[in-house]
């Protein structure tokens, strides 16, 4: 069901050309410091892959992927890829790519069961990247290495367009803080996950939560997690609080990718024991591909963000209901 929110007072500072102008500015800075700080190689990559491969991610598990079939592949299942977290995994081995170095892609998904609001849209466009690693980087201080190197790719950006824009106020705190799932139970037990991550990010402006996916001492997960890709004791949010909506904003998840060992518990604690048997799957569990880590990163929640905008659509072009076009419309929110 979608919704939406009008910031009393909000109006956009600049009109649609200069929008789409500035959204190329972020995206070609952000995109390029990145590629610097993580040691990443631009490829190509798919939009969609074979269900039968088990490549596709399947986010919080229950996401349905749209899907067809093709005249020369006829019986098989074609999918729209939802994120590219199994295929970079892949690629890193297809390709012979070396410890520290890394591979990112422009990743365009469809997302057909998203609930449409201010941040959600049913296209997803984001830098899926992905990083070799040694086994004995699989600890909590080398996931806080790499977000500490991500973040600083959001302050140089937000710098640049200080710089660009004389009207423009920096608002980043200078650091990230850290906190896992259970920690941020702990400090507020009486609310849900969703109030944590606000009461928090509203205090500390850039949080990164860790350990999603896992069971918590409530019996519950602070958020789910698809058990195939990332290690639920090794991953992270990275997000922020944003004032317009007055909530926190995700714009990154990413984590230290499953070996065999945590591959096959995940999956048991999942009941999803079948997969073991899918092409990639079988691959890891033979521990046939590299260790990696990986995410997304929005591109247009980064702009949303960064340019200060109430509407994911302001910043993307995508389909919107009738109803939320025309409440846009009267409140001065251009969508694109």
């Amino acid at each position: 069901m979608s919704s939406i929110i009008i910031p009393e007072g909000y109006s956009s500072r600049q009109n649609i050309m200069e929008t789409e102008i500035a959204i190329k500015l972020i995206k070609d800075f952000f995109e390029r410091e990145l590629s610097k700080e993580l040691n990443l190689t631009r490829i190509s990559a798919p939009l969609f892959v074979k269900r039968a491969t088990g490549l596709n991610d399947n986010l919080n598990g229950v996401e349905r992927p749209v899907s067809f079939e093709m005249k020369e592949a006829e019986g098989e299942i074609i999918e729209i890829v939802h994120s590219l977290a199994k295929w970079k995994r892949l690629a890193l081995k297809r390709y012979g790519v070396n410890s520290g170095e890394g591979i990112y892609t422009d990743m365009n998904a469809i997302r057909r069961d998203e609930d449409l609001d201010n941040t959600h849209s049913i296209y997803v466009d984001q830098w899926d990247w992905e990083r070799v690693i040694d086994r004995e980087d699989r600890n909590i201080d080398f996931l806080k290495e790499i977000v500490n190197k991500i973040y600083l790719v959001f302050k140089k950006t937000e710098e640049m367009l200080a710089k660009k824009y004389e009207n423009y106020t920096k608002f980043l705190p200078e650091k990230v803080t850290f906190i896992t799932s259970q920690e941020l139970e702990n400090l507020y037990p009486e609310i849900s996950s969703g109030e944590r991550e606000n009461r928090f990010a509203k205090e500390h402006g850039a949080i990164f939560i860790m350990q999603i996916g896992k069971m918590l001492e409530s019996k519950e997960r602070h958020d789910g997690r698809a058990p195939d890709y990332d290690d639920w004791e090794l991953n992270g949010d990275i997000l922020f609080w944003f004032d317009w909506l007055d909530c926190a904003l995700e714009i990154s998840s990413m984590g230290i990718r499953v070996d065999e060992e945590s591959l096959a518990k995940q999956l048991k604690l999942s009941n999803c024991e079948d997969r073991a048997s899918l092409p990639y799957h079988s691959m890891l569990l033979k521990g046939e591909l590299p260790y990696t880590i990986g995410g997304g990163i929005g591109q247009s929640r980064l702009c949303m963000l960064l340019l200060n905008r109430a509407h994911v659509g302001e910043v993307q072009s995508s389909i919107w209901p009738k109803e939320m076009i025309e409440t846009c419309a009267k409140s001065k929110i251009r969508l694109l």
